[in-house]
């Protein structure tokens, strides 16, 4: 695939965050849309945002998390756009809660939502990407789908399953139409840590907020954990830039973020005591993002 032009794709967790900005820059490249999301106002502020370009938007309130709906979104896709050529499976969450802490109720909401909304999708649409000439499937995986640290285990292990199964995924389907891409994104300033749902006394800090200083000691109250995720992340709009970079490459592993790089670059090096690199690799970037705020 040369081109987005004239392309058809469907995007998950577009109401906001890298889902949005996925979004317009297919559209500023021909692309027409099926944006979806669980959240249907901020779904329509993404929906008007798209208005000024030619090509078609379909509007599509949907919880990744419910099997009935996602198996029912290709024939409503279908029906707006009469075809899909890209599948991005972009929707996430997560918990902020050690694993004993953590009630099977949150831990089944990200489970459902990261790693089954990824497989059923996926499974919806695979019929429908086969009839085309060239098809692409885009999962988002997280560095924390490359490393580990405490606190996130339900996060953990839906993303560590989303990039276990795109590569499975990609390895079978090597000699087809469909090419699959996982997406490893770093620090990207979106509403994941505002919409997180976290324990209202956290117990601990993990190694890479102790490298962020007063990014978080115990007792950071979640909006504020939010207002520097967002204030010191990359900009959404630059991390989407890569991703679909790197799907016109080609590139099966798609790293978002030197900060990714340089996490997935220590589990090379010490695969079991990566946290110990953490603070030679991580502190340069975390400075300069306390002396000015990324834009």
């Amino acid at each position: 695939m040369k081109s987005f032009k004239n392309k058809v794709a469907v995007i998950t967790g577009a109401g906001s965050g890298i889902g949005r900005h996925l979004a317009i820059l297919l559209k500023e490249a021909g692309a027409s849309v099926a944006i979806c999301d669980i959240n249907e106002q901020t779904l329509i502020e993404t929906r008007n945002i798209l208005q000024k370009y030619k090509t078609k938007t379909s509007m599509h309130i949907i919880d990744v998390s419910c099997k009935r709906s996602t198996n029912l979104l290709p024939q409503d896709v279908l029906k707006e756009h009469g075809e899909v050529n890209i599948l991005f499976n972009n929707a996430g969450v997560t918990v902020n809660d050690s694993f004993e802490d953590t009630s099977e109720t949150d831990w089944d909401w990200v489970i459902n939502t990261n790693l089954y909304g990824t497989i059923n999708l996926t499974r919806a649409f695979l019929p429908v990407l086969k009839g085309k000439n060239q098809a692409k499937i885009i999962n988002l995986s997280s560095i924390f789908g490359m490393i580990a640290i405490p606190n996130q285990s339900a996060y953990h292990v839906t993303k560590f399953g989303v990039r276990g199964f795109s590569e499975s995924l990609s390895k079978e389907l090597a000699n087809t139409n469909i090419s699959v891409h996982c997406v490893h994104p770093g620090h990207i300033g979106t509403n994941i840590a505002s919409n997180a749902r976290m324990s209202a006394k956290p117990k601990s800090i993990d190694p890479l907020q102790k490298i962020m200083g007063k990014f978080l000691s115990i007792g950071t109250t979640q909006n504020e954990m939010s207002d520097y995720f967002k204030k010191f992340g990359m900009h959404p709009s630059r991390a989407a830039q890569i991703i679909l970079a790197g799907v016109l490459k080609n590139k099966k592993r798609i790293f978002v973020g030197l900060d990714a790089k340089l996490m997935d670059l220590s589990q090379r090096l010490l695969p079991m005591h990566y946290e110990k690199l953490f603070p030679f690799f991580l502190l340069p970037i975390t400075i300069l993002r306390n002396k000015k705020p990324v834009k």
